[in-house]
């Protein structure tokens, strides 16, 4: 980028596309300083297990000189897919290409992921407590940031709305607004999981089990540190548990409300739902609509889930967004002004997204059908 003097870059939010971008832009003399509405690093928990793809999540990591740290932290072994029926059976067992993390698709941690990612960049890189409250377009085409309690505005020639399902950012490119698509997952967990859990640890095995039958079912992810993370899917309404009544704060009455949904399943497989260590968190699954694109306008765009929101059933969210990442940080390094940059990244990203979001829309209505059972598994014994 040969602008100057040297645009003002703002990324709004922390999760692994924006701090890509801001670690690549870093790496080659680029200033970007990212905006999180968390308190600290620490604030929240940052999820389950992810799957770094060679194509994308890998390729990105490459880009930003991090990829010997991410495969020394990286679990191969966590490649493992299992499908099992509703009455307990393993179906289909399908362990990784390798025990070698530069094969296939490595599992890390989200938060692992995370903090390699923050720990690659320059200190104070990252403003913690900065909720973007308002983008103010300003008439020299640049933009004003506001933030909650009273955080000073910043200004920016460019800002990359890396904010994720609900952006602030994309309210000044498009209309569109993420829409239900149907499943709901309910979140438990198994801590330490091989010792107080043997049984739903040994169903689990290293990787991912899937049990899906009549648009429902189970997923459980291995983490790091013994723990299983557990979603109890469901086709259903999005405020189901308002419509029965049901209290989310009340354990035991979504526990007993669970069993009800999955009368006739295996008591194995009901372990998962009454095994829990953490709990019961509802989470509704949400898509934006597919293509989801926007008007080039200057000194704006997006990455991640702010721009191609999809569902978890593509198994590329977090992959999408660091490849985004990596690409607008390259973007603006090989062209010579900004709006060059972003018309050249959308270029890319706006078709590639929206093939990936068909796809995930595709995988979630097969997974959650009357015959998810049969599809899951032609589709699994197909790719392996």
């Amino acid at each position: 980028m040969t602008t100057t003097p040297a645009p003002r870059i703002a990324i709004i939010g922390a999760g692994p596309g924006g701090l890509t971008c801001a670690r690549i832009l870093q790496e080659h003399g680029i200033a970007a300083t990212v905006h999180d509405a968390d308190a600290s690093r620490a604030a929240r928990d940052q999820g389950g297990t992810l799957d770094m793809h060679p194509g994308s999540g890998q390729h990105a990591l490459r880009t930003a000189g991090l990829l010997d740290d991410f495969l020394a932290e990286a679990r191969p072994e966590g490649q493992q897919m299992r499908l099992v029926g509703r009455d307990g059976r393993i179906l289909f067992d399908a362990a990784p290409p390798a025990a070698d993390a530069t094969e296939g698709n490595p599992e890390i941690d989200r938060g692992q992921l995370r903090g390699l990612l923050l720990d690659s960049l320059e200190p104070g890189t990252v403003r913690w407590g900065h909720k973007l409250t308002r983008v103010a377009p300003l008439k020299d085409g640049t933009h004003r940031l506001h933030f909650a309690d009273d955080a000073i505005a910043a200004d920016a020639d460019l800002v990359i709305g890396a904010d994720g399902a609900w952006s602030q950012v994309r309210r000044l490119l498009s209309d569109a607004t993420p829409v239900y698509t149907g499943v709901t997952f309910v979140e438990a967990g198994l801590s330490d999981a091989d010792r107080r859990h043997p049984r739903l640890a040994e169903l689990t095995g290293d990787g991912t089990m899937m049990a899906l039958d009549n648009n429902q079912g189970f997923v459980a992810q291995r983490n790091s540190g013994g723990h299983i993370r557990i979603y109890i899917g469901m086709r259903t309404d999005e405020n189901w548990h308002r419509q029965a009544g049901l209290d989310l704060s009340d354990t035991a009455a979504v526990r007993d409300a669970l069993l009800d949904e999955f009368t006739g399943w295996s008591p194995d497989l009901l372990g998962f739902i009454t095994g829990t260590d953490t709990g019961y968190t509802n989470r509704p699954l949400y898509a934006l609509p597919v293509p989801h694109t926007w008007p080039h306008t200057p000194g704006l765009t997006l990455l991640g889930d702010a721009a191609h929101l999809m569902s978890p059933f593509s198994g590329m969210g977090a992959n999408l967004a660091m490849l985004d990442g990596a690409d607008l940080a390259q973007a603006l390094i090989d062209h010579p002004t900004v709006d060059q940059a972003i018309t050249a990244y959308e270029k890319v990203l706006l078709p590639r997204s929206a093939e990936a979001a068909a796809g995930a829309a595709e995988g979630i209505n097969g997974a959650f059908a009357p015959d998810s059972a049969a599809q899951t598994l032609a589709h699994m014994t197909q790719h392996h």
